[in-house]
């Protein structure tokens, strides 16, 4: 119903900010790392899910697109509120859940609060199958937050070929963020991530 809304920051709480959009002051509630950015912006624009159940109405806003159709996802799966998935946005950037999501790690997602092995396990038997690795890397790549060395062509190449020899792609991805080879081609960086593996 909303889709998004963008206005000033009127006030920021622990786990909201009111957003005042033509003097009319919407509380959003947001993970903690969206809060923190918020509180450097004087006018913002969130991506809002409209939260409707029995008695509960509530808005949940990010500030990527992206982080929306995610959040959209993880509220699908049976024991998974809106807080639970907005905990996990807090202790995990957006490419980092469905990571955590594509290589089983089930530690990574228990550390948000609200989340047991039981309903990590849950989200991703469920979720696993809608996410494509090539996709997730690229994303973290043009985020910034991907491994300096290489093209993105070579750590996309690199990272599936430690995933195909056994490694997780978690594993695989902290190798390569250590990598520091400015050789060209894949080759490099497989090489030199192997010996973080190992």
């Amino acid at each position: 119903m909303i889709g998004f809304l963008k206005g000033e920051v009127a006030d920021i709480g622990s786990d909201h900010i009111l957003i005042d959009c033509g003097g009319v002051g919407y509380r959003v509630f947001m993970s903690a790392n969206d809060i923190a950015a918020a509180a450097s912006m004087q006018e913002i624009k969130v991506y809002t899910d409209l939260y409707l159940r029995e008695e509960i109405i509530a808005l949940y806003g990010f500030l990527e697109k992206e982080d929306l159709a995610l959040f959209e996802q993880l509220i699908t799966v049976s024991g998974v509120g809106p807080k639970a998935a907005m905990n996990l946005f807090s202790v995990m950037r957006g490419n980092d859940i469905k990571f955590a999501i594509l290589s089983d790690d089930v530690t990574a997602i228990c550390k948000a609060p609200g989340i047991g092995r039981k309903t990590a396990q849950k989200l991703i038997l469920e979720l696993k199958d809608k996410f494509s690795l090539d996709d997730a890397f690229e994303e973290r790549m043009q985020t910034g937050s991907a491994v300096p060395a290489g093209t993105s062509e070579d750590q996309a190449v690199a990272l599936e070929a430690l995933v195909s020899l056994g490694y997780t792609a978690a594993e695989a991805k902290s190798a390569l963020r250590k990598c520091k080879s400015e050789e060209p081609g894949p080759e490099p960086l497989i090489r030199e991530a192997l010996k973080y593996l190992y």
